[in-house]
């Protein structure tokens, strides 16, 4: 099993920054990849970004691109999701995932088979 924690979230007026992180704890080395998702009030979960474990390889959604950014450090344990530029539409519970799975790409939630409990974000107009 893995247990993800997140911490980070908060409120931020639009055009700031954010950074969210998950630590992981466990059995890390069974997780491929890690991943990001979030979830509007009255709307379904939605991917934002995926990294595989040896960080090379990154994905992000459209909606994020260029102004979003994974990484991770392995020796913590721990992935982070850097948020610049955000905008009122970001305002969301965003989610840390692990996916235990080799996927060509890792942007569907049920790719995922461990999840935090999520942490709150805000972006104000």
């Amino acid at each position: 099993q893995v247990q993800l924690v997140e911490s980070g979230g908060g409120l931020v007026q639009a055009g700031g920054s954010l950074r969210l992180s998950c630590a992981a704890s466990g059995r890390t080395a069974s997780t491929y990849a890690m991943g990001w998702f979030r979830q509007a009030p009255g709307k379904e979960r939605e991917f934002v970004a995926a990294i595989r474990w040896s960080g090379v390889t990154t994905y992000y959604a459209d909606s994020v691109k260029g102004r979003f950014t994974i990484s991770r450090d392995n020796a913590k344990n721990t992935v982070y999701l850097q948020m610049n530029s955000l905008k009122p539409e970001d305002t969301a519970d965003y989610y840390c995932a692990g996916s235990r799975g080799y996927y060509s790409n890792v942007d569907r939630s049920w790719q995922y088979d461990y999840w935090g409990q999520g942490t709150q974000v805000t972006v104000s107009s």
